[in-house]
C-alpha cells in the first residue's frame, strides 16, 4: 500500500498544486546544489573518481558541473552527487539530518541533458517530489536507522532520486511502484565512511541508483509492488529496530491520515511540506557543529573589539548538545575531510578566521600548528538540555578575564535562514575559482530556474566549456 500511495501521489501532483513558498523553497535548493557541485568540482574525491571511472562512460550527454567533461547520464549523476556532497556544504534536512538535493538534484539534471526538453517548472516539480519522497521516508525510520549505522542521505535518496526521475520522464503509477522497488533494493550508506572520500560517493551512488531504475521501469523492468511495506520490503529491514516502522511509515506518507494532516499533500491539500523544513549551510561541516562556530565566530569579533589575539586564549570551554561530541568530537584531525567532523576544529576557526568556508577545511590549514594549538585548547561537555541548534562558549584568558557566548539558535537553523544574498556570497565564494568570470550569469541562470523552456541550457552556465 505504502508504494502505490508514493507512486500515486508523485504521479498525480500538478505544477498547479505547489504554494508559492514550495516553489521558492525549491529554487533556493536548486541553486544551493549547483553551487555546491560547482565548487566541490575539482575536489580530489570528485577528480579521481572521473579520472579512474573514465574507461566505463559511455555516450556524452551529460555535462561535469564545474568542468569541461560531459559523460553518459548514469555517471553525470554519480560524479555531480559526489561533489555536490564533497564540501558537506549542501541542503540539510533539519528533522531527519538527509541532504536531499545531492541525490534528487544530481539525477534530474543529467536526465534533463540527456533527453533534453524539460522546463523549468517541471524540473522544479519533479526536484519537490523527489525531496518529499526521500525525506517522508527518512522520517518514518528516524533516527533509528540512522544510529544504527546508515547514511540516510543515500538510504532514502536512491529512492527519491527514482520517484523523482519517473515524475520528470511522466512514467505510469505502476512504472513508478516498479522504479520505487528497484530502487529501495540498492541500499546504499555506511556512517562508517564518515571523514573519507566515500562519505560523498553515496549521494552520487543514490542519484545514479535511482536514475537506473526509474529508466528500467520505464522500459518494462519489474520489481516488487509492495517494496516499501512488504515484511521482507525496505522500511522493515532497513528500519527493523524500530518496532512501529509500518505505523510510523503509514503516518508520514500520510495513509489513512486526512489530507490536512501530517502526511503527503494530495492535489491542492499541502500537508506538511518537508521542502519547507530543509535548510542551508553557512559552514560545509557536519551541521551540529554550526552552533560552535557561530558562537566562536561572534568571540572572535569580541576579541578584535578588545585587541585581544587568540594567543592571549587559556582555555575554551564548549558546552554543546549530545549529539555534537557523538557526531563530531575528532579532538585530532588528520586532514580536511576529518576535520568537518570535528567540533574542535571548527571552534579553532571561528575563533582564528571569524569564519567557515571551504577555504578553513583545506588540509593545510587542519594541519596549521596555530589551529592545532587552538584547537588543543578546546574542551565540550554534552547537555542533553540544549538544543541541537545551540551551544554555550566560554573563553578564560591568560590574565582571568572570562568572555562568553550563547547561541541559542545558530545561523542557517530554521529560525535564523541565511538569506538569498547570504546563498548567492555562498554560490559566489565557491564557483568563482572555477567558473572565473562566468560565475555572476551561472548565478542568475540558476535563480531564474523557473523560467527556463530548457533546464539542460542551465548546465552550459555551470561549467567551463
Amino acid at each position: 500500500m505504502a508504494t502505490h500511495h508514493l507512486a500515486s501521489w508523485a504521479h498525480n501532483l500538478l505544477y498547479s498544486d505547489l504554494p508559492q513558498d514550495v516553489v521558492r523553497a525549491a529554487i533556493k535548493t536548486f541553486y544551493n546544489w549547483a553551487g555546491c557541485a560547482v565548487g566541490g568540482s575539482d575536489h580530489p574525491a570528485a577528480t579521481i573518481a572521473r579520472s579512474t571511472l573514465t574507461p566505463f562512460f559511455g555516450q556524452p550527454t551529460a555535462s561535469l558541473l564545474g568542468t569541461s567533461y560531459s559523460v553518459d547520464a548514469q555517471h553525470a549523476a554519480l560524479l555531480n552527487g559526489i561533489a555536490s556532497h564533497v564540501h558537506d556544504y549542501d541542503d540539510t534536512h533539519l528533522d531527519t539530518i538527509i541532504h536531499p538535493a545531492g541525490p534528487v538534484a544530481s539525477a534530474l539534471l543529467a536526465v534533463a541533458q540527456w533527453k533534453g526538453g524539460f522546463s523549468g517548472k517541471e524540473f522544479l516539480l519533479a526536484l519537490i517530489v523527489g525531496i518529499e519522497a526521500e525525506c517522508k521516508l527518512g522520517l518514518s525510520v528516524w533516527p533509528e536507522h540512522y544510529d544504527v549505522g546508515w547514511h540516510i542521505t543515500s538510504t532514502t535518496g536512491s529512492i527519491g532520486a527514482a520517484v523523482a526521475v519517473s515524475k520528470l520522464l511522466g512514467l505510469s503509477i505502476q512504472q513508478t511502484s516498479h522504479a520505487i522497488g528497484i530502487a529501495a533494493t540498492q541500499v546504499t550508506g555506511l556512517r562508517e565512511m564518515f571523514g573519507a572520500h566515500t562519505k560523498s560517493f553515496h549521494p552520487g551512488r543514490a542519484a545514479q541508483n535511482g536514475l537506473m531504475a526509474a529508466i528500467m521501469a520505464q522500459g518494462g523492468y519489474t520489481s516488487s509492488l509492495q517494496a516499501l511495506e512488504a515484511k521482507r520490503g525496505w522500511a522493515n529491514v532497513i528500519g527493523a529496530t524500530k518496532p512501529d516502522v509500518q505505523a510510523n511509515m503509514d503516518k508520514w506518507l500520510g495513509i489513512a491520515q486526512e489530507t490536512h494532516g501530517v502526511g503527503l499533500p494530495v492535489g491542492a491539500a499541502t500537508g506538511r511540506w518537508e521542502i519547507l523544513r530543509n535548510s542551508f549551510k553557512p559552514f560545509p561541516c557536519g551541521i551540529v557543529i554550526h552552533p560552535v562556530i557561530d558562537a566562536c565566530s561572534r568571540l572572535h569579533v569580541e576579541l578584535e573589539a578588545r585587541g585581544l589575539a587568540v594567543g592571549d586564549i587559556q582555555s575554551v570551554h564548549a558546552t554543546v548538545h549530545p549529539l555534537v561530541l557523538e557526531l563530531t568530537g575528532k579532538a585530532k584531525p588528520r586532514d580536511g575531510l576529518e576535520g568537518k567532523f570535528s567540533f574542535y576544529h571548527g571552534g579553532a576557526i571561528g575563533l582564528l578566521y571569524g569564519k567557515g568556508t571551504p577555504a578553513q577545511y583545506e588540509d593545510a590549514v587542519v594541519q596549521d600548528p596555530e589551529v592545532i594549538a587552538t584547537r588543543d585548547r578546546i574542551r565540550g561537555t554534552a547537555d542533553s538540555s540544549l538544543a541541537a541548534d545551540e551551544a554555550r562558549v566560554v573563553l578564560t584568558m591568560n590574565d582571568g578575564e572570562v568572555l562568553q557566548s550563547h547561541v541559542l539558535h545558530a545561523v542557517g537553523s530554521l529560525e535564523v535562514p541565511m538569506g538569498d544574498e547570504a546563498l548567492e556570497a555562498k554560490f559566489i565564494d565557491q564557483c568563482s575559482s572555477v567558473l572565473g568570470d562566468g560565475v555572476h550569469a551561472a548565478s542568475q541562470a540558476c535563480w531564474a530556474i523557473v523560467e527556463a523552456e530548457d533546464v539542460a541550457s542551465i548546465s552550459k552556465a555551470l561549467c567551463t566549456c
